[in-house]
Protein backbone atom coordinates (compact mmCIF):
# COMPACT_ATOMS: atom_id res chain seq x y z
CA UNK A 1 0.00 0.00 0.00
CA UNK A 2 3.41 1.91 0.68
CA UNK A 3 4.20 2.10 -3.13
CA UNK A 4 1.01 2.95 -4.33
CA UNK A 5 0.36 5.48 -1.80
CA UNK A 6 3.52 6.92 -2.81
CA UNK A 7 2.97 6.49 -6.52
CA UNK A 8 -0.66 8.38 -6.56
CA UNK A 9 1.50 11.47 -4.27
CA UNK A 10 4.11 11.49 -7.27
CA UNK A 11 1.64 11.56 -10.11
CA UNK A 12 -1.72 13.12 -8.59
CA UNK A 13 0.63 15.60 -6.99
CA UNK A 14 2.50 17.13 -10.00
CA UNK A 15 -0.89 17.30 -12.18
CA UNK A 16 -1.77 18.78 -8.78
CA UNK A 17 0.56 21.75 -9.11
CA UNK A 18 -1.36 23.70 -11.48
CA UNK A 19 -4.78 23.27 -9.59
CA UNK A 20 -3.11 24.45 -6.17
CA UNK A 21 0.35 26.58 -7.02
CA UNK A 22 -0.76 27.97 -11.08
CA UNK A 23 1.59 30.51 -10.80
CA UNK A 24 4.63 28.69 -9.40
CA UNK A 25 4.19 25.88 -12.28
CA UNK A 26 4.10 28.62 -14.39
CA UNK A 27 7.34 30.27 -13.17
CA UNK A 28 8.92 26.62 -13.28
CA UNK A 29 7.97 26.22 -16.90
CA UNK A 30 9.39 29.61 -18.04
CA UNK A 31 12.62 29.24 -15.74
CA UNK A 32 13.25 25.53 -17.60
CA UNK A 33 11.87 26.46 -20.62
CA UNK A 34 9.02 25.08 -22.66
CA UNK A 35 10.64 21.13 -23.51
CA UNK A 36 12.95 20.49 -20.74
CA UNK A 37 9.72 21.32 -18.42
CA UNK A 38 7.54 18.98 -20.20
CA UNK A 39 10.78 16.22 -20.10
CA UNK A 40 10.42 16.87 -16.23
CA UNK A 41 6.66 16.77 -15.95
CA UNK A 42 6.80 13.52 -18.38
CA UNK A 43 9.32 11.63 -16.43
CA UNK A 44 7.99 12.77 -12.74
CA UNK A 45 4.25 11.64 -14.32
CA UNK A 46 6.00 8.41 -15.43
CA UNK A 47 7.93 7.54 -12.12
CA UNK A 48 4.53 7.82 -10.32
CA UNK A 49 2.46 5.63 -13.08
CA UNK A 50 5.07 3.06 -12.31
CA UNK A 51 4.62 3.20 -8.82
CA UNK A 52 0.87 3.36 -8.65
CA UNK A 53 1.30 0.04 -11.31
CA UNK A 54 3.56 -1.66 -9.29
CA UNK A 55 1.81 -0.34 -5.77
CA UNK A 56 -1.58 -1.50 -6.47
CA UNK A 57 -0.30 -4.88 -8.67
CA UNK A 58 0.64 -5.53 -4.64
CA UNK A 59 -1.80 -4.48 -3.08
CA UNK A 60 -4.02 -6.46 -5.01
CA UNK A 61 -2.02 -9.45 -4.12
CA UNK A 62 -2.93 -9.09 -0.56
CA UNK A 63 -6.10 -7.51 -0.39
CA UNK A 64 -7.94 -5.98 2.28
CA UNK A 65 -11.99 -5.63 1.58
CA UNK A 66 -13.77 -3.07 3.14
CA UNK A 67 -17.58 -4.17 0.71
CA UNK A 68 -18.17 -6.90 -1.49
CA UNK A 69 -19.98 -5.19 -4.52
CA UNK A 70 -22.97 -6.64 -6.09
CA UNK A 71 -22.74 -8.00 -9.30
CA UNK A 72 -24.89 -5.27 -11.10
CA UNK A 73 -22.06 -2.80 -10.03
CA UNK A 74 -19.63 -4.35 -13.05
CA UNK A 75 -22.34 -4.16 -15.41
CA UNK A 76 -22.84 -0.25 -14.51
CA UNK A 77 -18.97 -0.07 -14.35
CA UNK A 78 -18.93 -2.00 -18.03
CA UNK A 79 -21.96 0.51 -19.32
CA UNK A 80 -20.39 3.86 -17.88
CA UNK A 81 -16.95 2.34 -19.53
CA UNK A 82 -18.32 3.13 -22.87
CA UNK A 83 -18.30 6.45 -22.67
CA UNK A 84 -14.61 6.94 -21.25
CA UNK A 85 -12.56 6.25 -24.39
CA UNK A 86 -14.58 8.55 -26.92
CA UNK A 87 -14.21 11.08 -24.46
CA UNK A 88 -10.60 10.45 -24.53
CA UNK A 89 -10.36 10.59 -28.16
CA UNK A 90 -12.51 13.89 -28.45
CA UNK A 91 -10.18 16.08 -25.94
CA UNK A 92 -7.50 15.38 -28.91
CA UNK A 93 -10.34 16.03 -31.59
CA UNK A 94 -12.20 19.11 -31.22
CA UNK A 95 -16.09 18.96 -32.10
CA UNK A 96 -19.52 19.00 -30.12
CA UNK A 97 -18.56 16.60 -27.68
CA UNK A 98 -15.73 18.73 -26.46
CA UNK A 99 -17.02 21.86 -26.45
CA UNK A 100 -20.34 20.14 -24.51
CA UNK A 101 -18.25 18.38 -21.62
CA UNK A 102 -15.27 21.34 -21.53
CA UNK A 103 -13.11 18.98 -20.79
CA UNK A 104 -13.64 15.86 -22.20
CA UNK A 105 -10.31 14.04 -20.67
CA UNK A 106 -11.04 15.21 -17.08
CA UNK A 107 -14.93 13.84 -17.77
CA UNK A 108 -12.83 10.44 -18.53
CA UNK A 109 -11.18 10.47 -15.67
CA UNK A 110 -14.54 10.84 -13.68
CA UNK A 111 -15.91 8.37 -15.28
CA UNK A 112 -13.29 5.72 -15.28
CA UNK A 113 -12.86 6.24 -11.50
CA UNK A 114 -16.17 6.32 -10.73
CA UNK A 115 -16.89 3.29 -12.47
CA UNK A 116 -13.95 1.50 -10.62
CA UNK A 117 -14.88 2.49 -7.35
CA UNK A 118 -18.27 1.36 -6.90
CA UNK A 119 -17.38 -2.11 -9.06
CA UNK A 120 -14.59 -3.06 -6.51
CA UNK A 121 -14.72 -3.01 -3.13
CA UNK A 122 -11.13 -3.46 -1.40
CA UNK A 123 -9.51 -0.93 0.32
CA UNK A 124 -6.38 -0.36 -2.88
CA UNK A 125 -9.52 0.37 -4.98
CA UNK A 126 -10.92 3.09 -2.50
CA UNK A 127 -7.27 4.84 -2.52
CA UNK A 128 -6.68 4.34 -6.19
CA UNK A 129 -9.90 4.95 -7.48
CA UNK A 130 -10.69 7.24 -5.05
CA UNK A 131 -8.04 9.32 -5.14
CA UNK A 132 -8.16 9.99 -9.01
CA UNK A 133 -12.07 10.79 -9.11
CA UNK A 134 -10.95 13.49 -6.28
CA UNK A 135 -8.29 14.64 -8.27
CA UNK A 136 -10.34 15.04 -11.71
CA UNK A 137 -13.00 17.00 -9.60
CA UNK A 138 -10.55 19.33 -8.17
CA UNK A 139 -9.21 19.27 -11.37
CA UNK A 140 -12.26 20.62 -13.33
CA UNK A 141 -13.56 23.09 -9.94
CA UNK A 142 -10.10 24.36 -10.86
CA UNK A 143 -10.43 25.35 -14.37
CA UNK A 144 -13.82 26.92 -14.14
CA UNK A 145 -11.91 29.16 -11.99
CA UNK A 146 -9.07 29.73 -13.67
CA UNK A 147 -9.62 29.55 -17.71
CA UNK A 148 -6.19 28.32 -19.61
CA UNK A 149 -4.89 29.13 -23.09
CA UNK A 150 -6.41 26.98 -25.48
CA UNK A 151 -3.83 23.50 -26.20
CA UNK A 152 -3.18 23.07 -29.35
CA UNK A 153 -5.10 20.34 -30.80
CA UNK A 154 -6.32 19.06 -34.53
CA UNK A 155 -8.66 21.54 -36.46
CA UNK A 156 -11.96 21.65 -35.42
CA UNK A 157 -14.16 19.00 -37.59
CA UNK A 158 -17.05 17.86 -38.24
CA UNK A 159 -15.84 14.27 -38.77
CA UNK A 160 -14.08 14.60 -34.98
CA UNK A 161 -16.90 13.89 -32.96
CA UNK A 162 -17.47 10.54 -35.76
CA UNK A 163 -13.71 9.45 -35.62
CA UNK A 164 -13.78 10.18 -31.78
CA UNK A 165 -16.98 7.41 -31.15
CA UNK A 166 -15.66 5.25 -33.47
CA UNK A 167 -12.19 4.86 -32.39
CA UNK A 168 -12.99 5.34 -29.13
CA UNK A 169 -16.23 2.13 -29.07
CA UNK A 170 -13.26 0.52 -30.94
CA UNK A 171 -10.75 0.50 -27.90
CA UNK A 172 -13.56 0.15 -25.41
CA UNK A 173 -14.04 -3.18 -27.42
CA UNK A 174 -10.49 -4.51 -27.18
CA UNK A 175 -10.28 -3.65 -23.40
CA UNK A 176 -13.46 -5.90 -23.00
CA UNK A 177 -12.43 -8.68 -25.18
CA UNK A 178 -8.20 -8.73 -24.60
CA UNK A 179 -6.70 -5.92 -23.30
CA UNK A 180 -7.96 -5.77 -19.92
CA UNK A 181 -7.35 -9.04 -18.98
CA UNK A 182 -4.25 -8.87 -20.47
CA UNK A 183 -2.90 -5.52 -19.19
CA UNK A 184 -5.21 -5.77 -15.34
CA UNK A 185 -5.18 -9.46 -15.05
CA UNK A 186 -9.30 -9.27 -14.50
CA UNK A 187 -11.74 -9.94 -16.99
CA UNK A 188 -14.23 -7.06 -16.95
CA UNK A 189 -17.10 -9.37 -17.65
CA UNK A 190 -16.19 -12.69 -17.18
Amino acid sequence: MTILLLGLVVFLGAHAVRIVAPSARDALAARLGAMPFRALYSLVSLVGLVLIVVGYGAAREAPVPLWDPPVFTRHLAATLMIFVFPLLFAAYLPGRISRATKHPMLAAVKIWAFAHLIANGTLADVVLFGSFLAWAVAARISAKRHPRPAVVTAPPRAANDAIAVIAGLVVYALFVTVLHLWLIGVAPLG
